[in-house]
């Protein structure tokens, strides 16, 4: 049994109550499902400003009748103090997954990215210590590597922030390290690369790579490229996040605490090598896909020219093994874009 097998078990074999921020988005939305399946009370807490209750009815149908029973959705924002504390009131375990996403959107408007990406933090962090919940777990981000040039990304090596948002996350890691010095808070902070896969969101001018593409290229619409194309990227399935989340909230390990990882698969692909891998994926459903030519445009500000993880520290301290490789992950993904795609044009 591989260590998070045996987290799973665990997880079945002890009813808690979780409390989930931003638990109608898109890696939220997979987090509530996983923990609902194993029995757990889950709370979600989220403003649906980008969540969305169609994930969370997803999710319902997904678990069963039964089990979405013990889901209970609060509508509320991070950046209340209050909405927090009432969120967290009798919770053990915080998954805190609510922040306001995207290198460009954070310079257009980096003072929404502050209240939400570091207010919202702290007064989670309060609420959390007020309520002595035991554990929080945090979203990071591999922005925070910024301008330094070695790959792959090892935890103890940052550069300078490249953009707002990745200031953001930088200053989230730092009150997260200052809090449990100061308070004994339990906090796990779990650097995100490029996650993608079902209910990631393809609408909107700051929507992620991946979804755009999937989108464009199942309506036959133009797939932009920002830049030459060579830019490279460690993509990760999102069910590899779901694991290192749960590793990391029932983790028994002393020596696990009080840290941040990387969470990603382990390999590096370009843009372009990805535009082939989903356009082979998107041809199974729209064959004249096939034909499809990227137009390449100006790279983009903020944006890092490589990005690859070293996930040892999660291998070796959270037993993290990702199970879905960048191909395995694209199968799953353009099976859920092509079923949206068409339930869009029946509706």
């Amino acid at each position: 049994m591989s260590v998070y097998e045996a987290a799973l078990a665990g997880i079945a074999a002890a009813r808690r109550r979780w409390v989930i921020t931003g638990g109608a988005g898109f890696i939220g939305s997979h987090l509530v499902e996983a923990l609902l399946a194993r029995g757990q009370d889950v709370v979600v807490l989220d403003d649906f400003s980008t969540g969305r209750e169609a994930n969370l009815d997803a999710v319902r149908a997904a678990v069963g009748e039964e089990a979405a029973r013990r889901l209970a959705v609060m509508s509320g924002d991070v950046r209340d103090p209050e909405a927090c504390a009432r969120a967290l009131h009798g919770a053990e375990i915080v998954l805190h997954e609510a922040a306001r996403g995207s290198v460009p959107r954070s310079i257009a408007h980096p003072l929404a990215t502050h209240e939400v990406n570091v207010t919202g933090f702290l007064n989670v962090l309060e609420a959390a210590r007020a309520a002595r919940v035991r554990r929080v777990v945090f979203a990071s981000s591999s922005s925070v590597y910024g301008d330094h040039p070695a790959l792959p990304k090892k935890e103890d090596v940052i550069g300078d922030a490249l953009s707002p948002y990745a200031a953001s996350k930088r200053s989230d890691e730092i009150y997260a390290a200052a809090y449990a010095r100061c308070y004994g808070l339990e906090l796990v902070g779990l650097r995100y690369f490029n996650v993608f896969g079902p209910r990631q969101d393809p609408q909107g001018p700051y929507a992620a790579v991946l979804p755009r593409w999937f989108s464009a290229l199942l309506a036959g619409r133009e797939v932009a490229i920002y830049g030459d194309g060579e830019t490279s990227r460690d993509f990760c399935y999102v069910a590899n996040v779901v694991q290192a989340n749960l590793l990391a909230a029932v983790t028994t390990r002393r020596e696990a605490l009080g840290t941040v990882y990387n969470v990603a698969y382990g390999v590096r692909t370009t843009l372009n090598e990805l535009f082939r891998l989903v356009q082979a994926q998107v041809a199974r459903y729209r064959p004249e896909s096939a034909e499809a030519l990227p137009v390449y445009r100006e790279f983009r500000p903020g944006d890092v020219r490589h990005s690859l993880a070293d996930v040892s520290r999660a291998v070796e301290l959270l037993g993290y093994r990702p199970t879905h490789s960048v191909h395995q992950g694209l199968v799953e993904a353009a099976e859920w874009y092509a079923g949206a795609a068409a339930g869009a044009l029946a509706s």
